[in-house]
């Protein structure tokens, strides 16, 4: 069984989102480790004995900045890929707290917003990083 499934199902942690199922999309977005991973193709006994935090459970410097950045520029249209944009910002900013817009792109590139709110996304991502160098 496949940790997003284990995860909304029957954990009820139903932040972490099911989009493509074959790791195309991001929604699916969780840490494991401090790393960010596809759950919908992680399956949950990849992950014994590893931390794994979801959306509801993300805390901390980096995780604060871009939920803040998040809330002030409302990055969020439909909010269906969110945890998973979220996620993967907090793995990019944690890895880069200075993110290039090139890198940035890059880092993200795997997450797919059907709402298209991609310069929003870019936007939180440099404000967020702001908010880690004050």
């Amino acid at each position: 069984m496949t940790t997003d499934r284990v995860l909304r199902d029957h954990l009820n942690l139903t932040g972490t989102k099911f989009g493509c199922g074959v790791a195309s999309c991001g929604a699916c977005t969780v840490h494991v480790d401090g790393q960010p991973v596809r759950s919908c193709q992680t399956l949950i006994e990849d992950v014994e004995g590893s931390t794994v935090t979801t959306i509801e459970g993300v805390h901390g410097e980096v995780a604060q900045a871009v939920q803040s950045a998040w809330r002030e520029l409302d990055v969020v249209q439909c909010g269906y890929c969110q945890s998973g944009q979220i996620m993967s910002a907090i793995g990019l900013l944690t890895e880069t707290p200075s993110p290039t817009h090139e890198e940035t792109m890059t880092y993200m590139s795997g997450n797919v917003c059907r709402c298209a709110t991609y310069p929003r996304i870019q936007q939180g991502i440099q404000l967020a990083s702001s908010k880690l160098g004050d």
